[in-house]
């Protein structure tokens, strides 16, 4: 039963894999025309109601009252900051750059983990390796993308970027490690809901309203695909592999996305891949593997317990 568990998470994973590179696409489509902000709280809403009357006529809803104030505060890290903030930062930055960002994630959840006092021993050697190799590839973006840090929103659009990214890691270990094992897709249905009704509020602070006027049918679309595909289907994926899998294996997904991200930025926005780009993404990759090496023998290291939750 327990590996036929682990098999449905590793198939969840996938999902995410494949399912969040697109998304950064469709993510840049929709904001191009419409209040990003806005965008984002629209979907998730729509994502987190529609989950959750799926799983009421079903029978499935479930609802911990007890933890209601942690899916909140897992609403604002994952879905508001971590994931809205992401769709403000495309009206300034390519897709393929988001997401090459956005891959760093796993360097961030070593960071938490041992600062936090979660993971109290040392990173090993593999692990030091990768979060060196990580590093790596965050100058060889900056270095990639010199000339356009004298345009300011620009740069803005990297650091909130960054910081989305950071938020992101921090509801992941805190979903990990604080949070009991409930029922995942209504868990997702709330974390959701609660991070779109506060995106609302950072739209009605943020936002520009006049844009509604230019809304077209590629907005439309776009939208549609991220409600659907990318928060009801992918998003329980992720709660899911969260729960069921070692937090180091389930921030894989943030070095696959890149791959989808920056081919469908190329071949549909005319967005650039350059040698420098390559190698940046040569570099996550290798972190990827020598954190997931370091990950692995933690989990062996005699008279200590496995990282795995």
């Amino acid at each position: 039963m327990q590996t036929e568990k682990n098999i449905l998470a590793y198939l969840a994973l996938v999902v995410v894999c494949v399912v969040w590179g697109t998304t950064y696409f469709a993510l840049r489509v929709g904001v191009e025309t419409f209040p990003p902000f806005l965008f984002s709280a629209i979907r998730q809403v729509l994502a987190g109601g529609i989950l959750l009357i799926v799983l009421q006529f079903s029978g499935k809803l479930k609802i911990d009252r007890s933890l209601l104030f942690k899916q909140f505060i897992l609403g604002i890290l994952l879905i508001a900051l971590g994931n809205g903030t992401v769709g403000w930062s495309e009206r300034y930055i390519p897709s393929g750059l988001a997401a090459l960002i956005v891959s760093i994630l796993p360097v961030y959840i070593v960071a938490i983990n041992y600062f936090s006092g979660i993971d109290k021993r040392k990173p090993n050697k593999y692990i030091v390796s990768g979060l060196i190799l990580g590093s790596a590839g965050i100058v060889l973006i900056f270095k990639d993308n010199l000339k356009d840090f004298a345009n300011p929103n620009y740069l803005i659009g990297m650091l909130v970027a960054f910081g989305a990214c950071l938020s992101w890691a921090t509801g992941s270990v805190y979903t990990k490690h604080k949070v009991p094992k409930g029922n995942v897709m209504t868990n997702a249905a709330l974390q959701m809901l609660f991070g779109g009704i506060f995106l609302f509020v950072m739209s009605l602070l943020m936002d520009d309203y006049s844009e509604l006027k230019t809304i077209n049918t590629e907005t439309i679309w776009a939208l549609g695909y991220l409600v659907i595909i990318g928060s009801v289907l992918a998003y329980p994926c992720y709660v899911y592999a969260l729960e069921k899998l070692p937090i180091g294996i389930v921030s894989l997904y943030a070095y696959i996305n890149p791959f989808i991200a920056l081919i469908l930025g190329y071949v549909l926005l005319n967005e650039t891949i350059t040698e420098v780009t390559v190698l940046a993404l040569g570099c996550v990759l290798s972190a990827i593997y020598f954190i997931n090496l370091g990950y692995k023998a933690k989990e062996v290291e005699p008279g200590l317990h496995s990282y795995k939750k």
